[in-house]
């Protein structure tokens, strides 16, 4: 029984595989860990016949917890007690560094766990072991950083509050078709490449593309069209548009979303010197090329999908014109107990709802994040232990001017009976 040295590693490499789990399990803990572990220093043990490793057993330690990361036997040493040797010599070396709980994880099957039951480590019952996995290559971790792009973590499809009517239609259009691959082979229907999301500024469109990264998985990657125009002029767009799409076609899976997407797809004025027609004719060319990925989803965002060029809103280049508008009285109440937290046990939410009809989500966000902090500030002057009243929400309504007009609202309805496609 030795410490681990550097030139042990093939041979480590080889025990590994030989070991294999019997076939029966996957370890946990993969082979690069453990590399890992015995490259920067962590406690690694061997068990050696003259040159020949027959045993190894690697721990990573973190304060007082350590867990053993792979205890593994040559196929003709098993059974011998080697195996509680090495966690002898692993545990007198943990407990030197000040560890006192040592943790195994092994698959039942496992070599290895008969060492650790005659060792005197048992098992717990009543665990289940969870896991998640960033499926994201680490060629495309470089990239998706250069991008300013991030997997999004998950859970954002149940913050979208509310708006259940437009959940239901993006769940049925996006997401499905995007997640059962099996299931839309077997009924030959076409996922989603490019979608757009139009309505009035601040319905949320952004958290509805957010939330289907979410969903997904997939990287979000969003394309400010304000940025690439620092570029300089309409030829310096163009060809920063071109740069980026290069960029975003080499990532194996992505959500693509791109805000206030009239900037660079507005409808042309038929005059090839117009400083706008150059960028939109680029735009129309790279739409096709993006579409040819499987995993790749483009979700553009407008508040003026009437001033998008019609070449822009054809079938072959946008699957889906989906509305998002401004949230009903059930939306409006979801949102509001979202932000009021335990408030909404002390106010009327009704009437609550009723005031703030032309607010949008992020408008009722401001609306109960001033309301909550007029109830706070009262409370640290009198002590008189008063919940927020539903007064402090209404004055905090009266206070705000909403995003949403009446004109803006006519002319989102008119938008939804001439342009959406679902």
């Amino acid at each position: 029984m030795r410490d681990f040295h550097d030139d042990d590693l093939d041979q480590a490499i080889q025990l590994w595989d030989q070991n294999g789990m019997d076939g029966r399990a996957v370890p946990v803990f993969p082979l690069s860990e453990v590399i890992a572990a015995v490259r920067t220093g962590e406690p690694a043990v061997v068990a050696a016949v003259g040159d020949e490793l027959v045993g190894m057993a690697v721990a990573r330690a973190d304060g007082e917890r350590a867990w053993v990361l792979v205890l593994a036997l040559a196929a003709g040493w098993r059974q011998r007690g080697i195996g509680s040797d090495l966690l002898a010599e692993l545990e007198r070396r943990l407990r030197a560094s000040g560890v006192r709980r040592i943790s195994a994880l092994l698959p039942a099957e496992a070599t290895g766990t008969a060492a650790l039951r005659n060792y005197g480590y048992r098992p717990r019952d009543g665990l289940v072991y969870f896991e998640t996995l960033d499926h994201l290559p680490a060629a495309d971790a470089g990239l998706l950083d250069a991008l300013g792009g991030r997997v999004l973590p998950g859970g954002l499809w149940g913050s979208v509050a509310g708006m259940e009517r437009e959940k239901e239609i993006v769940e049925r259009r996006i997401v499905l078709p995007l997640k059962e691959t099996e299931l839309v082979e077997q009924y030959g229907v076409v996922p989603p490449k490019a979608v757009i999301l139009f309505g009035p500024p601040g319905t949320g469109k952004t958290s509805f593309a957010k939330a289907v990264a979410s969903r997904l998985g997939w990287p979000f990657v969003e394309l400010f069209p304000s940025r690439l125009a620092a570029a300089g002029g309409p030829a310096g767009l163009a060809a920063a548009l071109r740069e980026a799409f290069a960029d975003i076609g080499a990532l194996e899976s992505v959500v693509l979303f791109i805000d206030e997407v009239e900037e660079i797809a507005s409808e042309r004025s038929g005059v090839a010197a117009d400083p706008g027609h150059m960028v939109t004719n680029e735009l129309l060319k790279l739409i096709p090329g993006f579409r040819a990925h499987d995993e790749h989803l483009m979700v553009c965002a407008t508040n003026s999908v009437r001033s998008l060029d019609p070449a822009f809103l054809r079938p072959g280049r946008f699957d889906y014109l989906l509305p998002i508008g401004p949230p009903d009285a059930t939306a409006r109440a979801a949102i509001w107990q979202r932000y009021l937290g335990r408030a909404a046990d002390s106010v009327d939410l009704a009437r609550l709802v009723e005031a703030s009809e032309l607010f949008t989500p992020a408008d009722i966000e401001y609306a109960a994040r001033k309301g909550s902090q007029a109830a706070f500030e009262r409370e640290v002057a009198h002590r008189r232990g008063e919940p927020a009243a539903t007064e402090d929400y209404l004055t905090a309504i009266s206070e705000i001017r909403p995003t949403l007009t009446d004109q803006m609202i006519s002319e989102f309805h008119e938008d939804m009976e001439r342009y959406t496609r679902m």
